[in-house]
């Protein structure tokens, strides 16, 4: 899973592309037809397929046909493509309207869209966002999100908070998905005739029972749909509380 941060380029220079701001247009350069709608396409398409570690400049020009230092007029670098690349994705979310419905479930579907952009995306779920891409993507996803709180008796600094609880659970549930690289029938038959001598019963009852069961229950030791589920549930009993306090 990549490393990368949000808001590691150019401020200034990103925000005017966030915003497709006339002054952040490429004045120089040769003509080649290009739009930064295109470079972000194309490097989207390119993690998708490939993941984060794919996407250079280099590449990217590579899948449009063109010389790297063109794709430099159009946007300067790798940090700033990625968070064009984040805010773009997050303006392509479904954004339900769940007016009306009970505050469980507008949250519910919240987590449902974020987990969705993962699985879209999977690359998205390794950029760290410590500093938010404040492009149109962006605010109208936060502005979506909020809605589902909307009648809470929460003031603003905790509704942000139970937002970003939220999503957070969503994030790590995504990025747990994404690390089971092998097959689990595949590891559970290389692993078993070493675990069929070290599983003492008598020694670890309580885990090879509950283990054992577990197991069973979700077909490997890890299910992402049931993590997912059953946290989510537990997320939201947990806002429950502090709703009703």
């Amino acid at each position: 899973m990549s490393t990368e941060r949000s808001g590691a380029g150019d401020p200034a220079r990103t925000l005017r592309l966030l915003w497709r701001d006339p002054v952040a247009a490429p004045k120089r350069g040769p003509r080649q037809g290009l739009t930064i709608d295109a470079v972000v396409d194309a490097a989207t398409a390119l993690a998708d397929a490939e993941g984060l570690e794919a996407v250079s400049m280099r590449r990217v020009a590579q899948a449009l046909g063109v010389a790297p230092m063109t794709l430099y007029t159009y946007v300067p670098g790798k940090a700033e493509l990625l968070d064009l690349m984040l805010d773009a994705a997050y303006a392509r979310m479904p954004r339900e309207d769940t007016s009306g419905r009970p505050w469980r479930e507008r949250l519910t579907v919240v987590a449902e869209e974020n987990l969705a952009l993962y699985r879209t995306h999977p690359w998205a779920a390794g950029i760290a966002t410590n500093r938010p891409v404040l492009g149109p993507g962006q605010l109208a996803k936060y502005e979506h999100e909020l809605s589902a709180l909307d009648g809470l008796d929460l003031d603003d600094v905790t509704l942000d908070d139970a937002l970003a609880f939220l999503l957070a659970f969503v994030r790590s549930c995504a990025q747990a998905a994404a690390a089971q690289q092998r097959d689990d029938q595949s590891w559970w038959d290389a692993s078993e005739p070493l675990l069929a001598r070290v599983f003492d019963e008598k020694a670890y009852p309580r885990a090879v029972r509950v283990g054992s069961a577990a197991g069973q229950a979700h077909g490997s030791a890890y299910d992402p749909e049931h993590a997912f589920r059953f946290g989510l549930a537990r997320v939201l009993d947990g806002l429950a509380a502090l709703v009703a306090g």
